[in-house]
This record gives structure tokens, C-alpha cells and sequence, in this order.
């Protein structure tokens, strides 16, 4: 083996070692659970979605560039964080000038109705994406997420899990109220 061959063998082992350290440094001090999306200070998706009755108006892309602060927040009634949260959500309806809206993620209406029906229903607006073609185009990882959507439409913010009161707290609302100044 000549002498160049052997060099950059022996120098692949720091090449490596300086790009995971690099990697490790980039990520020190951040939130490991925390998954960042491309969506952030992008347009929401174009969508139109049913709601979960014939009749019953259901959740656009439209209805989130409509001059209101919303919080999106993608749930089902077979997800059992969504279930832990649902209280969190209850009392987040309440907060004044923030719109709660659902996107019901790959579930059956009459399951979701049924979920809503016991635990209460805090939305305003419920979209049905019983495929989940929606969710995709949002970036979803799995249920429950929750965005903050600025009055133009514009996504701000993401969260992944359940929402509790230090997320809320610390950093929904703090978010929202610079989108209502």
C-alpha cells in the first residue's frame, strides 16, 4: 500500500470523529425531542377538508389565513397522549383571541364524535383526514402535534406530544402573544 493510501486511512478515523463532534455541538443545549420542521415561517399547506358530519363545516387552509391566531392541533381517538392532553386543550379554548382547530388524523368520524362526545369538544373547527393525506403535507410524525399559526396563515411554531402546562405556559402562549401585538 503506498504512503497516500495509508494516510487517508489513518486520517478517516478523525475525519469521523471531528463530524460527530461537530453533530454533538450543534445539538448541545437544544431539546432532544424536539423535531424541528421545514414548515416553520412557511405558508400552511393548501387543503380542504370534510368535518366530521355531513353538513357540518369542516377545516381549509383558508380558515387559518383568516386574521386569528390558531393553535392546529392533530389528534385521534385512538391515541392515548391525545386523551392525556384533551384537558390542557379544554382550557386552552378558553384563552382569548386564539382559535383551537383539530385535524382528526386517520381516524373514523363516528370514532372521533365518540371520543369528542366523553371528553368534550374544545374546537372550533374540525377537520376529518380519515387517509392522512393532510397530515403528511404538514409533516406530522405522529398524533399528538400541535402548531401555532400566525393571523396571515404563516406556521410559527411546532410541538410534538401532548401538550401540558409548561409547553403552554412557557411556550405557546408566550408565541402567540407576539403574533397579537
Amino acid at each position: 500500500m503506498n504512503g497516500k493510501y495509508r494516510f487517508m486511512l489513518a486520517a478517516l478515523p478523525l475525519a469521523v470523529v471531528i463530524g460527530l463532534s461537530g453533530f454533538f455541538y450543534d445539538r448541545l443545549g437544544k431539546d432532544p425531542g424536539e423535531l424541528p420542521s421545514a414548515l416553520i415561517g412557511k405558508p400552511v399547506p393548501d387543503f380542504t377538508l370534510p368535518g366530521l358530519d355531513e353538513g357540518t363545516p369542516g377545516l381549509a387552509s383558508a380558515d387559518l389565513r383568516a386574521g386569528t391566531v390558531t393553535v392546529v392541533n392533530v389528534f385521534a381517538s385512538w391515541c392515548a397522549p391525545c386523551r392525556i392532553e384533551h384537558p390542557m386543550l379544554s382550557a386552552l379554548a378558553k384563552v382569548p383571541k386564539i382559535r383551537l382547530v383539530g385535524l382528526a388524523y386517520k381516524d373514523k368520524p363516528e370514532a372521533t364524535r365518540a371520543f369528542l362526545g366523553e371528553l368534550g369538544n374544545p374546537y372550533a373547527l374540525i377537520g376529518a383526514d380519515v387517509t392522512g393525506r393532510v397530515a403528511i403535507d404538514w409533516g406530522v410524525y405522529g398524533v399528538p402535534e400541535t402548531y401555532l399559526v400566525s393571523p396571515a396563515g404563516e406556521i410559527v411554531w411546532k410541538h410534538v406530544g401532548p401538550l401540558d402546562e409548561a409547553v403552554i405556559r412557557g411556550e405557546l402562549l408566550p408565541r402567540a402573544e407576539k403574533l397579537l401585538k
